[in-house]
């Protein structure tokens, strides 16, 4: 019998059976993908995402993130607000996966390579692909299969954004995140080593990598390195009923999603993860639905309001202008997101 079965080998689901481990509890993770697992990201560690994952042990090397850069693609306006609570810190998605996996064989938790396509409630404790476990984390991503099997998705409203990534080789010539507006598009240049930088798109569904970075000449101009292939992910917006039912918790982009637009994805996460196995190991997973809300509140509050308020192209045309014209009001809601989560309670 396990304490603990985690469904998902990402940084999240990682970093759950490594606070699992911490606390004690014998915990296994099942993950059918093998290797670094890459996917569409922004690849920005936020200042509280390095110190959730510095309470792990794990300090991926990438480059330091000095703060949020916002470029008008249309007007040339610019506004910056640098972190307060200490540097981000670019880091390639599979330098991440490696840096977790690393941590997580050298104290030693297995991982197990098969699907969760069933969980059975035997009342007592679950049984997960096979195996007792008395709780089971899911931290199996955007299209969470653990969340269909529960039933728990939510229908969903609003816009449909997806997000686009490749990588360019050569030397990043900022350190800060560079988010670049255009009428329909948003382009998210993160430095991720001393030779390669991430681009990364958002937009409405249908348009095409190259289609949409030509909205942004200026940064077309800057991009003179070989490019990778592009990798997609979306529609981004995922709902959820409840983030936990019975003895199943679902933490990072399982447990619901508004949009990348504020780049906060893997430090709610990496808190989600930090909140969930504590419940667990304290014997309270039912505040683990309200505590998780918590958490995220900021979060969701100022992304589904930027998300809402972008949409009208009024608003979208004059953001960076007003950005750039209020630089305190700018900076302090980019150091919102920013600021390490809080502990549970």
């Amino acid at each position: 019998m396990h304490d603990l079965v985690v469904a998902g080998g990402g940084p999240v689901g990682m970093a759950a059976a490594l606070h699992a481990h911490r606390l004690g509890l014998d915990v296994v993770v099942l993950e059918p993908r093998t290797g670094p697992i890459d996917k569409a990201c922004g690849e920005g560690l936020m200042p509280g995402a390095l110190s959730e994952l510095g309470g792990l042990g794990v300090d991926p090397p990438g480059r330091p993130l000095s703060g949020i850069h916002y470029v008008d693609a249309a007007t040339g306006a610019q506004a910056t607000a640098p972190f307060r609570s200490g540097p981000g810190r670019g880091v390639r998605r599979t330098t991440l996966h490696d840096s977790l996996a690393a941590r997580m064989s050298e104290v030693g938790i297995e991982v197990d390579r098969q699907p969760v396509q069933d969980v059975e409630d035997a009342g007592t404790h679950l049984v997960v692909a096979g195996r007792p476990t008395r709780y089971l984390v899911a931290a199996d991503g955007l299209h969470s299969p653990v969340r269909r099997l529960l039933d728990l998705e939510a229908p969903q409203r609003g816009r449909r954004r997806f997000g686009l990534r490749a990588h360019v080789a050569q030397a990043p010539w900022t350190s800060y995140v560079e988010v670049h507006w255009s009428h329909r598009a948003e382009a998210y240049v993160t430095p991720v080593a001393d030779d390669l930088v991430g681009v990364s798109v958002l937009a409405g569904p249908g348009a095409h990598f190259d289609e949409l970075l030509a909205d942004f000449p200026v940064l077309l101009e800057r991009l003179t390195g070989e490019r990778t292939k592009v990798m997609g992910a979306g529609p981004l917006r995922q709902r959820t009923r409840s983030r936990s039912a019975g003895r199943v918790l679902l933490v990072g982009d399982a447990g619901g999603y508004v949009d990348a637009l504020t780049g906060e994805g893997i430090a709610l996460g990496l808190a989600q993860a930090r909140v969930a196995v504590e419940c667990v190991a304290f014997g309270r997973p039912d505040r683990y639905d309200l505590i998780a809300r918590r958490l995220g509140a900021r979060h969701e509050l100022l992304t589904r309001a930027l998300l809402q308020a972008t949409a009208r192209p009024v608003v979208r045309r004059h953001l960076v202008p007003a950005a750039q014209r209020l630089p305190f009001l700018f900076g302090a809601a980019v150091n919102q997101l920013a600021r390490p989560a809080g502990r549970s309670a």
